[in-house]
């Protein structure tokens, strides 16, 4: 297949578009490689697939020189002339957009970034599919979207209604605007809740790196709720994985749908949201310490209070995900911790 990635300077993007080269997919990858957090994290995965530094440009196609089947553009969603032209020449089987302005706490302070990138760019991929035969549309969107609601673990039947920061309502317009796409034009659409991803060449703003990289300096770190949180952390392979499985299976709706008791997680239109994520919470502070034993040094903790934006607790329910495409992930907090700080390591030379 001939697949567009969007997001391939990103973390979970330059992952996935590896493993669809490996497999024998012709793939382009998109990236707006904006300054979020340290663009050197984005050029060295770029560089890791063959894509140099020196000969990148906006709305430039460059030829990856380690894979044939890859090629990259520089380019933002929101830049809709490009993104037709883009569609239209190169005649993409399938989509995947990971693209996104990410973060909870920086939508708090530029929620323009938001508007442009995860609506305003979801809309103009919606189009270009739309207008371009494209088979399947996976996409991006996030845990965040659950919000306020405490019910656990977090299934894909839950109302989503109550969203705490403009990050999350982003992601959940995605999903709307998706299923708008998919009752009205018979576009195979497939949202991805992803669940605090980690691993070798992660975001520099998650609390893993943060973590690592204080507790390698000797700084404090920031424990927010006093460390009275969960997270579902999931390894970035176990994404991938099932990122792929997702691809390879559009959904074909469900005649059996209702809409006197709606299940939000799917349509009578080719529509479906998964989550993805390890099923199994883990305590802050059990995650911190399996941090300090891959670095074989304790972490100096200032206890802080829970911040704007921020849930206390997150857990997926992925029964969907294995009943429909047969996958769970299991990679275990103590063998992916060991692995980033494996390459943190190595890719800061500490």
């Amino acid at each position: 297949m001939k697949i567009l990635v969007t997001g391939t300077a990103g973390f979970i993007g330059s992952f996935l578009a590896e493993r669809l080269i490996a497999r024998g997919d012709e793939v382009v990858g998109l990236d707006s490689i904006n300054d979020y957090y340290d663009v050197n994290v984005k050029y060295g995965r770029l560089e890791r697939a063959g894509i140099a530094k020196d000969k990148l440009a906006y709305n430039v196609m460059v030829q990856s020189d380690k894979f044939p089947n890859y090629k990259f553009i520089q380019m933002k969603l929101e830049d809709k002339e490009n993104i037709d032209a883009l569609f239209k020449a190169e005649k993409f089987d399938k989509v995947c957009n990971l693209a996104a302005q990410a973060g909870v706490r920086y939508s708090l302070i530029n929620p323009q970034a938001y508007v442009n990138a995860n609506i305003v760019g979801f809309v103009n991929i919606l189009e270009a599919c739309r207008h371009n035969d494209i088979a399947h549309l996976a996409y991006a969107s996030s845990s965040s979207v659950y919000g306020l609601n405490e019910s656990m673990p977090f299934s894909t039947s839950d109302n989503i209604d109550h969203p705490v920061s403009l990050y999350a309502a982003s992601k959940k317009s995605n999903e709307l605007m998706a299923h708008t796409y998919s009752h009205l034009f018979s576009l195979p659409t497939t949202g991805l809740r992803f669940f605090t991803v980690y691993g070798p060449w992660g975001r520099p703003d998650m609390a893993l790196f943060l973590f690592t990289k204080a507790i390698l300096e000797g700084k404090p770190i920031d424990v927010f709720n006093h460390g009275k949180m969960k997270r579902d952390f999931t390894y970035v392979d176990d994404i991938v994985e099932g990122v792929i499985r997702v691809i390879d299976n559009p959904p074909k709706g469900r005649p059996d749908w209702s809409g006197e008791k709606p299940d939000p997680s799917c349509s009578k239109a080719p529509y479906k949201v998964y989550n993805i994520g390890n099923s199994s919470p883990v305590l802050l502070m059990d995650f911190i310490a399996a941090i300090e034993n891959a670095i074989g040094k304790k972490a100096v903790m200032n206890m802080m209070p829970l911040q704007p934006g921020d849930v206390p607790a997150t857990w997926a329910d992925v029964t969907d995900l294995v009943d429909d495409l047969g996958y769970k992930p299991d990679t275990s907090i103590e063998e992916g911790v060991e692995k980033f700080v494996k390459w943190y390591r190595e890719f800061y030379n500490i």
